[in-house]
């Protein structure tokens, strides 16, 4: 079980205090290493809430900064700091990324009606991914990791199916309204310079009813489109991007013809001379290949599809807790990693009950090597990359290899008959892991 005597969430105004003691302490505990890898540019943490937050800890003290000397632009984005700051300091922490292009981010909690009355908020704050997205811009690509011994609900995905999700506008940026009664609903655009309104009826409601107004832009569409066939070229895999284009001829159109021309004028002959390929396809009948397939592709998704698919995905290859989640940026210049989980209440609740607990650290160990990951490749830093791909080799080989997971991995593989000599809690999973690492670090020196 986690220890407990771990300190208790930074808040208001004691959130400078804390983190010069914080630092102190990081500073006299990591004295007796040796040989750390310098890391020539910093990197923005972004800390969260409840059961990650315990575990974002661990791993950042045991092990990250036991390894790499590490210059953190530290963040707080709990739920009471961010509402002691009314959400500037998620803001502020969305600055910081596009301002040292590395943003590292455990788990936070959007809060719904429970939650503003559990901590007594000042208002419902919205999402910090959402905040942070809108202001970095990019797209969010999901990808499994992959193990061998765990079954998979999905059991022909054998090879990695990375997704993006167009992060900006759709849903998550729309005006909706309840129609108190009968009237007229009309979208309205005004043009810029005096220029005559388009007035454009949508519907005559009859009685009570529900209306919606959403958007997008070319830029960010744009935007979309070049991180996607980025990212397919990274991997080396096929992408398809789909839509509903055959019922929303306009909105999901202008998506289709958007990649295309991107794709004519930009990568065509990069996917050419690596041998993949670009497809548009329909959102039904993209689902239906992808269950089908066997993997190996990158799936660009609008924002609600790539919300809804990407969970599909995470289940489909085994579990939440392994999958990591990167926001890109258009120029490839800037990433924000992060689990793509929650903040695992349920977990939270017992260990403050003071019981064991069994939560998968992978992807939020995931989140800092994939941010790490982005720095070595902006520094040109082969040390911290060999560092990276060493403890992301550690994680899967404990559970691989050795046979150590937490509960959510043995349950998969057991089911019913699951027992617990058949799982670990969380500190003894990630202990076997910081020493599978300390292997692997010591191999490179020799």
């Amino acid at each position: 079980m986690l220890s407990r005597s771990l300190p208790s969430r930074v808040v208001g105004r004691h959130s400078a205090l804390r983190g010069a003691i914080w630092a102190r302490g990081f500073a006299s505990s990591l004295s007796r290493y040796q040989n750390k890898i310098d890391v020539a540019n910093p990197v923005v943490e972004l800390d969260g809430d409840e059961m990650t937050r315990i575990i974002w800890k661990k791993i950042r003290e045991e092990l990250i900064l036991p390894y790499v000397n590490l210059d953190i632009k530290y963040y707080d984005l709990g739920l009471e700091h961010r509402d002691a700051t009314n959400d500037q300091v998620t803001i502020d922490s969305a600055e910081a990324i596009l301002k040292y292009n590395v943003g590292i981010k455990c788990a936070t909690i959007t809060p719904d009606e429970a939650r503003v009355e559990e901590f007594k908020l000042k208002q419902m704050w919205k999402s910090p991914n959402g905040t942070i997205r809108n202001i970095l811009g990019g797209t969010v690509f999901r990808e499994p990791i992959i193990l061998k011994g765990i079954p998979k609900p999905i059991p022909g995905w054998v090879k990695p199916i990375v997704i993006g999700r167009h992060a900006f506008g759709d849903q998550y940026k729309s005006t909706d309204f309840i129609a108190p009664g009968p009237g007229k609903l009309q979208l309205v655009y005004t043009p810029q310079g005096g220029a005559k309104p388009t007035v454009l009826d949508v519907y005559d409601f009859k009685g009570k009813g529900v209306a919606m107004s959403m958007y997008n832009t070319d830029e960010s569409i744009t935007g979309f489109a070049h991180s996607s066939f980025k990212m397919a070229l990274s991997k080396q895999l096929p992408l398809f991007m789909s839509t509903k284009n055959t019922i929303l001829k306009k909105y999901d159109g202008r998506f289709k013809d958007i990649f295309q021309e991107v794709y004519e004028s930009t990568y065509k002959s990069h996917f050419q001379e690596a041998g993949i390929y670009y497809e548009h396809r329909l959102i039904d009948d993209m689902v239906a290949q992808a269950i089908k397939s066997s993997g190996g592709f990158v799936w660009a998704c609008k924002n609600y599809d790539g919300d809804v698919q990407s969970d599909i995905l995470a289940q489909g290859f085994g579990s939440l807790g392994m999958m990591t989640s990167e926001l890109i940026t258009p120029d490839g210049k800037t990433v924000e990693s992060e689990a793509a989980h929650g903040t695992v209440t349920r977990h939270y609740r017992e260990w403050q009950k003071g019981k064991e607990t069994s939560t998968n650290p992978v992807a939020s160990i995931f989140a800092w090597t994939r941010g790490l990951l982005h720095r070595a490749k902006l520094d040109e830093n082969p040390a911290l990359s060999d560092f990276c791909v060493d403890l992301e080799a550690a994680c899967v080989e404990v559970i691989d290899e050795d046979g150590i997971m937490t509960k959510d991995l043995a349950l998969a593989i057991h089911g019913k008959d699951m027992k617990r000599e058949h799982w670990v809690v969380t500190d003894v999973y990630m202990d076997k892991v910081n020493a599978k690492l300390k292997e692997k670090m010591k191999g490179r020196a020799a």
